[in-house]
């Protein structure tokens, strides 16, 4: 015997003692998902037959059977479950987190069960017991449907019992098998025509009956179309519209959702008592022109429909008024209802509309989600959802997003067929363009801009409010933080763990042909935020910032301000207040010496290994010379402490090269490399050949303290400029510099083929450099085979992540977007410094 129960469901065992619900229970499913109330009993009270302690155990019992179905997990209970009050307890908690209630009743004879439980030494209770237990049963089989079970499956007899097979169903909204792509339509209402015209500009043909009506349509790439619902009402030809669709649903190119306006068409024909408004009117008198089969084939249709679906593996969910994240793949009176009509306040607007709760302010799921219901002149992405109900029927367009591209395509309404209770296009409360909101960045959010999407962790955003909160500069002020840089692939040329080979073949497999090898300095990153006007207070005051890449301040007061004044002077007799048209600047550049800001840093974790090996080896060498003077056998460990003290010389080498005393701004240097940013336009279009010419500009009208930046341009496909710039690096690195950073020449918004942003950057550093990372000893070959090892997939996509994030700060703000709108990018930006990523990388 088969019974079918659902993939999510909380299950409910039947039976009186002694009919093998334990074993029955442990033949079908996994120890995990049984919820024995013996076990209960015995974990608070430590006697499984205490009943005086079955109310505490069913307590716990239900706790835990509410965590498992809020996760997603099947759930069954082990109990008698004979009374009405305790099958009610089991039905609510399902019914609290939307899943299916099932009752699987195991009726067997009772003096079968009484044999059995005679046999059992932890069973002492009479036959009186078991004769009552059997009384109940027998009550209970009649109404367990009643009680809000789902299925009730009923085994009688031992037989039976052990013939049984399970088998799960999934539920209908389940359809994670299906990977698409799509094409999500909105509230279509009747707007045949439009439909029309939107599918065909969308790839697909429109097939058609004898007549001339169209009654399915195709994709010649295998595109699937999912209509949000909302299919009939308001517009002039709501049965052509279900023609269409339903065509294309049963030839299996298409799946439908149900909107709140075919729910309330079905019960009309039904028969229901229904208030005759908002457009259905029109469609009932369009519906008494088509034929009797017709309007059944409607009703049949409509019936049929799922609240939502579930799709490509849980990434993707669609209902027609959205669905919040605890109710996707549930099935419940609640669920479908939320689904159909959202979820109000219990107001209502000037217009007598109800108001909606915002739901998708708050979600924070991991599924995109796709919705309709409500219309809106543009459709914009809020926290992964979407609605794409763009008022067709009022006037507006019919829009459908193409997924996973996430592409929005729309056709204008060839005119407003039914005038809106409420204007489409409805005023926003006007929110002051520099106001911040902490509910923008707390908890988990998604993030979605121009270059890209991500997911903010609750715990990144809670790390990237501290740094804000406590130590970065003036929100006003922020505007860009990039770049992390991740380092070129594990080098293949022996003895090197990175070497400018692979990081030209990195940048040949992503498609770039033309790169700029710029050489790297060892300082500290510093962004220059700088107005012409050292008064101009747009920035907050003071005409400029210089930060971190952590959103801090490079130096305190008044030496920051001095360091911006020293920049201005130099953008000032370079020409490029005038040149560039602007009245401010945004500067990427390094400053120099890496001690000037790392001295804390150099003192307790550079100079102590120096010094403590400097103290330890000559001694240790002095003692194993003594005894291989006496004939003692250490001149293998001799020479393993000669080595170590010569790869400690040259990490102290290495690192003493970037250390010099600094007073001030004495001693410190610039190195600019890119100008990101003026008046009106961001530069990250521009090659990077524009903008070294710009930074070698300013080294002319500053030479004491600005830095210039070596280079070299390589076209990939020619080995000798490719020969040319790896004997530069090997010469760079050799003379005790840090090595050289690969960017593609195109500039900072380079893409591939396929317009994706490809890596920024690519840091190539050389071999006496790393032993400042890795150690002394790192190219040792046992050391540098397990480097060799290094995941650098983690570090390449945060680099990408915070670069495209960048990149639409810089656009937001030469833009004129408003400061909460930038503010939200780079905060995204500080919170995913908090990924855990190798710092060494």
């Amino acid at each position: 015997m088969r019974i079918d129960i659902p993939e999510l469901a909380l299950v409910a065992l039947v039976g009186i003692s002694g009919s093998g619900k334990s074993t029955f229970a442990r033949r079908h499913f996994r120890p995990s998902q049984v919820l024995s109330s013996d076990a209960f009993r015995a974990m608070v009270a430590d006697d499984e037959n205490d009943q005086s302690a079955s109310a505490d155990a069913f307590d716990v019992l239900h706790y835990v059977a509410g965590k498992r179905l809020r996760a997603g997990r099947l759930t069954v209970v082990d109990a008698t479950n004979l009374q009405s009050h305790a099958r009610a307890g089991l039905v609510a908690v399902a019914r609290e987190h939307d899943v299916l209630p099932v009752a699987v009743v195991l009726d067997v004879p009772e003096p079968l069960c009484w044999e059995r439980t005679e046999a059992r030494a932890d069973r002492p209770f009479g036959r009186q017991v078991l004769h009552r237990m059997h009384r109940d049963l027998r009550r209970s089989l009649s109404g367990l449907a009643r009680e809000g079970f789902r299925k009730v499956h009923v085994l009688r007899g031992p037989a039976e019992i052990d013939a049984t097979e399970i088998h799960y169903e999934r539920l209908f909204n389940d359809r994670k098998e299906l990977t698409g792509p799509f094409d999500i339509v909105g509230d279509v209402h009747g707007c045949r025509a439009e439909l029309e015209a939107l599918l065909e500009r969308l790839g697909w043909t429109v097939h058609r009956d004898a007549t001339g009506r169209p009654v399915n349509a195709t994709h010649p790439l295998g595109r699937t179309a999912i209509f949000v619902g909302d299919l009939v009402d308001r517009g002039p030809d709501s049965p052509g519209v279900l023609r269409l669709v339903m065509g294309m649903v049963a030839a299996g190119t298409a799946l439908c959702v149900p909107g709140n306006h075919e729910q309330k068409l079905v019960r009309k024909l039904r028969g229901r008592k229904v208030t005759v408004s908002h457009g259905l009117a029109e469609t009932l008198a369009q519906l008494a022109t088509e034929p009797p089969e017709f309007v059944a084939g409607v009703e049949t249709f409509i019936d049929g429909l799922v609240s939502h679906y579930v799709l490509d593996g849980g990434r993707l969910v669609v209902a027609h008024a959205g669905l919040k994240e605890a109710y996707q793949g549930r099935a419940s009176g609640r669920v479908r209802a939320f689904a159909l009509y959202g979820e109000t306040t219990g107001e209502t607007d000037e217009y007598g509309l109800p108001v909606r709760y915002p739901w998708a302010r708050d979600y924070r799921g991991s599924a995109t989600v796709v919705y309709g219901h409500t219309p809106t002149p543009t459709p914009e992405w809020v926290n992964n959802t979407i609605c794409i109900d763009t008022g067709c029927v009022f006037g507006g367009s019919l829009t459908a997003l193409r997924y996973p591209e996430r592409d929005l395509v729309s056709v204008p309404a060839a005119k407003e067929y039914y005038p809106p209770a409420r204007p489409l296009v409805v005023p926003a409360p006007e929110r002051p363009a520099d106001v911040l909101d902490l509910a923008d960045v707390t908890g988990r959010r998604h993030v979605e801009h121009r270059y890209g999407r991500l997911t903010v962790p609750a715990e990144n955003a809670a790390a990237a409010l501290e740094v804000m909160s406590r130590f970065a500069v003036d929100p006003h002020r922020l505007v860009w933080l990039p770049p992390t840089m991740a380092p070129c692939s594990t080098a293949t040329v022996d003895g090197f763990l990175e070497h400018p080979a692979d990081a030209f073949a990195d940048y040949r497999a992503a498609g770039v042909d033309r790169v700029v090898c710029e050489e790297k300095h060892m300082g500290s990153r510093a962004v220059l935020l700088v107005c012409r006007d050292s008064a101009d207070a747009r920035f907050g005051a003071g005409g400029g910032v210089a930060y971190t890449r952590t959103g801090r301040p490079v130096f305190a007061e008044p030496l920051g301000s001095a360091l911006v004044d020293r920049v201005r002077s130099a953008i000032d007799r370079a020409g490029l207040w005038t040149e560039l048209n602007t009245d401010w600047l945004l500067l990427d550049c390094e400053l120099l010496p890496w001690s000037a800001k790392a001295t804390g840093l150099i003192r307790e974790q550079y100079a102590p290994v120096a010094a403590a090996g400097g103290a330890a080896l000559p001694a240790a060498l002095a003692a194993l010379s003594a005894a291989a003077d006496r004939g003692l056998p250490v001149a293998e460990l001799r020479d393993r402490m000669t080595r170590r003290a010569d790869d400690l010389a040259r990490y102290a080498v290495a690192y003493r090269a970037y250390v010099r005393p600094t007073d001030g701004l004495t001693g410190v240097t610039l190195a600019p490399f890119a100008v990101l940013a003026s008046a009106g336009a961001a530069h990250t279009g521009r090659d990077h050949g524009w903008h070294l010419a710009l930074a070698d500009r300013l080294r002319e009208a500053d030479p004491e303290f600005i830095t210039r930046t070596d280079r070299r341009v390589v076209d990939l496909a020619d080995s000798g400029a490719v020969t040319d710039a790896t004997e530069w690096w090997l010469a760079l690195t050799a003379a005790g510099g840090e090595g050289m950073v690969v960017k593609p020449y195109a500039g900072l918004a380079a893409t591939d083929g396929n317009g994706r942003l490809v890596q920024p950057g690519i840091k190539c550093r050389g071999r006496d450099y790393l032993r400042i990372i890795y150690g002394p000893e790192y190219d040792r070959p046992d050391q540098l085979a397990a480097l060799r090892g290094r995941s650098l997939g983690r570090k390449r996509g945060l680099a990408l992540r915070e670069h495209g994030l960048g990149l639409a700060a810089l656009d937001g703000l030469t833009e004129g977007a408003p400061l909460w709108r930038r503010h939200e990018l780079v905060f995204a930006i500080l919170a995913c410094e908090s990924e855990p990523v190798d710092p060494r990388l």
